[in-house]
């Protein structure tokens, strides 16, 4: 999934992507990946494109949230949760400075 998801994301022009590895240290999913639209509306389709490319390839449903606002959209996919940003929202919020570890890549 986590391939797919990186795949989409790339596909549809998503800036500044990164992946970490929370297994070990989080309950919660396995990876989260982070990225950039350029704008509210790049978000939230970059949000919608990709929640249909999960439920069509592996058949989740996702949770997601803040996509009628298109500045940080939050989609769980059960094994990866992804964040998808506007750079000043982003930027504000530092969100991988929190998990950054060695186990952190740029896509």
């Amino acid at each position: 999934m986590l391939a797919q998801i990186l795949s989409s994301l790339e596909s549809d022009k998503a800036e500044d992507v990164v992946t970490i590895d929370l297994r070990g240290r989080s309950e919660v999913a396995d990876h989260m990946v982070i990225a950039t639209g350029r704008s509210s509306r790049q978000v939230a389709a970059l949000a919608e494109k990709l929640t249909e490319r999960i439920k069509a390839g592996f058949g989740v449903t996702c949770k997601i949230e803040g996509k009628d606002h298109g500045d940080w959209v939050l989609i769980d996919a059960g094994d990866v949760i992804v964040h998808i940003f506007r750079p000043e929202v982003r930027e504000f919020y530092q969100l991988e400075k929190m998990w950054m570890t060695s186990g952190t890549a740029r896509a």
